[in-house]
């Protein structure tokens, strides 16, 4: 299992187009990338510019589809005008958890 967090931050005031933007690659994900069991979007409770991803993938295959994918082009085209700067992406192992659902 690979884990991802990435955060993204909005240029201030397109905070709303940003968090639209970023939902609909939620829903893209969900609907086309089965081998990605998690995949969700979070905004910073202290700063609404910023927005994290927590990501896990299956395998290294399953990441690698992933950035291929129409909707990841599509993403990294539209953040272009809303983003205040490229994603800080943090790649991690897990060591120990729980998953309930």
């Amino acid at each position: 299992m690979i884990t991802v967090i990435a955060k993204l931050q909005a240029q201030p005031g397109k905070e709303d187009e940003m968090k639209a933007e970023l939902t609909r690659m939620v829903q893209a994900v969900s609907a086309t990338e089965p081998d990605v069991p998690a995949y969700s979007l979070h905004q910073a409770d202290d700063d609404p510019t910023v927005f994290y991803f927590y990501e896990q993938y299956a395998n290294t295959e399953a990441q690698e589809a992933h950035r291929q994918t129409e909707h990841m082009k599509a993403l990294g085209a539209a953040m272009r005008d809303m983003a205040a700067g490229r994603p800080e992406v943090t790649l991690m192992t897990q060591v120990a958890g729980i998953e309930r659902e």
